[in-house]
């Protein structure tokens, strides 16, 4: 038994590689430079593109179970559909898609609409899958330090509508798990949806006080702007990109990012073991800061 990991080399992908690892799996990891690729022993590198076919027809072969991980990039749409189109084609016993938190509700948000398409594929062929809808990062938070630090402002715009954000290391925990199953099953599996939510429905206001308690001094909420955000944003990304990740801030602050009923619950339960909360990870955070 054998998962090709695509997106295996990124923030959560190499965290879900390195649990797969440790549970003895089988991994292939889809890169285009097999040769820098850092990964752990064991795992083997294939060099491929999903945007080039043929490299990803020779890397499914002999494979059963495929993660598929798309970035956040303009032509993610192209990615997902023909991944997904071949993955169907070589009779995978199972697929585990990853996508996003209201991807279903955000369809003005190019990079949302996309993971919901991939998603709409996966049903209309019938593929035996489990589809991720992760919530917010924590660890997009840590992208704020300078801001935090010598500005004392939260400068993401989240919001007060909430939002129940999850730490990716529990994200990759349940993508490992999910592989693990319908990688080491003996038939395929129907479809199934996991919304990856924290165990807490935080606001910008509620992030400003654990920061400050955390921190030792005031930090206030900068982020609300949306405009200012999309020209500050222009400086690191895209301008198309700076627009998309606007319009999904503009999104979560009109109608939040909150868990399905029952979500906290089932994670819990898959995990035995509680989630991880956004305290944890500023302190753990605020640490390395001061390290």
């Amino acid at each position: 038994m054998t998962i090709l990991v695509v997106g295996g080399t990124g923030q959560i992908g190499s965290l879900v590689v390195s649990k797969l690892a440790e549970h003895g799996a089988e991994i292939v990891v889809l890169t285009q430079h097999p040769e820098k690729a850092q990964l752990p022993p064991g795992v083997r590198a294939v060099k491929g593109d999903v945007l080039d076919p043929e490299t990803i027809r020779a890397a499914l072969r002999g494979v059963d179970t495929l993660f598929l991980l798309n970035p956040v990039v303009a032509d993610e749409l192209t990615r997902a559909l023909l991944t997904l189109r071949l993955a169907s084609d070589a009779g995978l016993k199972g697929i585990v898609y990853f996508s996003m938190a209201n991807a279903d509700a955000l369809v003005d948000v190019p990079h949302a609409a996309a993971k919901y398409a991939g998603e709409r594929m996966i049903e209309k062929l019938d593929l035996p899958a489990t589809i991720l809808r992760p919530n917010y990062f924590f660890q997009n938070d840590a992208m704020i330090k300078e801001a935090l630090l010598g500005k004392g402002v939260y400068a993401m715009p989240i919001g007060n509508t909430g939002a129940a954000m999850v730490d990716i290391r529990d994200i990759a925990d349940v993508a490992a798990l999910e592989l693990l199953k319908r990688d080491r099953a003996t038939q395929r599996l129907p479809r199934d949806l996991i919304d990856i939510s924290g165990p807490e429905i935080l606001t910008a206001n509620s992030i400003t006080a654990i920061w400050t308690d955390v921190l030792g001094k005031p930090i206030g909420y900068g982020g609300g702007d949306l405009d200012v955000f999309e020209q500050q944003s222009r400086a690191h990304m895209p301008s198309a990109m700076a627009l998309d990740v606007t319009l999904m801030f503009d999104g979560w602050q009109k109608i939040g990012v909150l868990p399905m009923p029952g979500a906290i619950e089932r994670l819990t339960a898959m995990l035995e073991r509680p989630l991880r909360t956004y305290r944890a990870f500023a302190k753990e955070t605020a640490a390395q800061w001061r390290s």
